[in-house]
């Protein structure tokens, strides 16, 4: 039986009507839960082709992987070096990974691959010594006694100045010279300019057998501002406030640039989720629940 003209005009309408309204939803999600949308990236086309033709071959170990060697930290054959950005960081960045973090799941291994020069990636139990310079690294890490990035320089240099009394009063100066010695502590301080930032990479389940290291106590705790993770492989029972390792990395980035170098921030370290942004869009794509009504209505 044929429709008449004024029931096919309203279904047509209707039809046209539902997938205004998925457009207008799967926008209004994108710009809500989707902060990675507006990042300044270099071209993926190189990612793009890549993922199309599958795996490929570690050019260190022979491995087969896609896009990236996650134990070599280097790009495979088909992901050519010169075709993925190189971020240039204000600071050096030690990572330390969990024992268990499983290699081939961590988004570590993206800073060290878009930024190699700054970025060191140890496995526990090995950490590099800070007893001597804690005066200039910080560590990432939520807690009760931790910091804002606004105020790092602020309690470096407390922590630089409170050495130099402890160091002062160990060689038991003479009262009379006491008063001239605590007002050239400032300047007998040391440079306080924060120079190198630690994170740990683990599940949240596992962060507390490295934080608790006493290699790492006498490190200043900064904790972030409160972002919501974008991470694909969210931690079960944790809030979705835990970052994954490039999301803090970048994050902290972010903030350090605005807060303490006090410039405008311009996208200069959004490379570093080149690679995560990119598998973010396809796993988003391949879960994206509008996709089948949104091609059924304009079929």
């Amino acid at each position: 039986m044929s429709l008449s003209a004024p029931i096919f005009l309203k279904e047509r309408e209707e039809d046209n009507s539902k997938f205004v309204e998925i457009q207008q939803s799967q926008t209004t999600c994108i710009a809500a839960e989707d902060p990675l949308q507006n990042l300044c990236l270099a071209s993926q086309e190189v990612l793009k082709k890549a993922q199309q033709n599958g795996r490929s071959k570690c050019l260190k170990c022979g491995g087969s992987r896609m896009f990236y060697c996650y134990t070599c930290y280097v790009p495979v054959e088909n992901v050519p070096v010169e075709q993925i950005p190189h971020v240039k960081l204000p600071l050096k960045i030690d990572i330390i990974k969990h024992p268990n973090e499983t290699d081939g799941k961590s988004t570590a291994v993206h800073a060290k691959l878009l930024a190699p020069e700054f970025v060191n990636i140890y496995t526990y139990p090995c950490i590099p010594e800070y007893e001597e310079k804690d005066h200039e690294v910080a560590l990432v890490f939520p807690g009760p006694k931790s910091v804002s990035v606004k105020d790092i320089s602020f309690h470096l240099q407390k922590k630089s100045q409170n050495s130099v009394r402890g160091k002062n009063d160990d060689l038991d100066n003479p009262s009379i010279k006491r008063k001239k010695t605590e007002e050239q502590d400032l300047n007998d301080s040391k440079d306080t300019t924060l120079k190198k930032i630690v994170f740990i990479d683990s599940t949240w389940n596992q962060t507390n057998k490295i934080f608790t290291d006493e290699r790492l106590q006498g490190l200043l705790q900064v904790e972030l501002k409160t972002r919501k993770t974008c991470f694909w492989r969210h931690q079960k029972g944790k809030p979705d406030t835990f970052l994954s390792t490039i999301e803090a990395i970048y994050y902290f980035l972010v903030d350090y640039h605005t807060d303490i170098l006090k410039e405008k921030y311009k996208g200069q370290y959004d490379n570093l989720l080149f690679f995560y942004s990119f598998m973010h869009q396809l796993i988003k794509n391949a879960k994206c629940p509008g996709d089948k009504e949104t091609r059924k209505l304009t079929h």
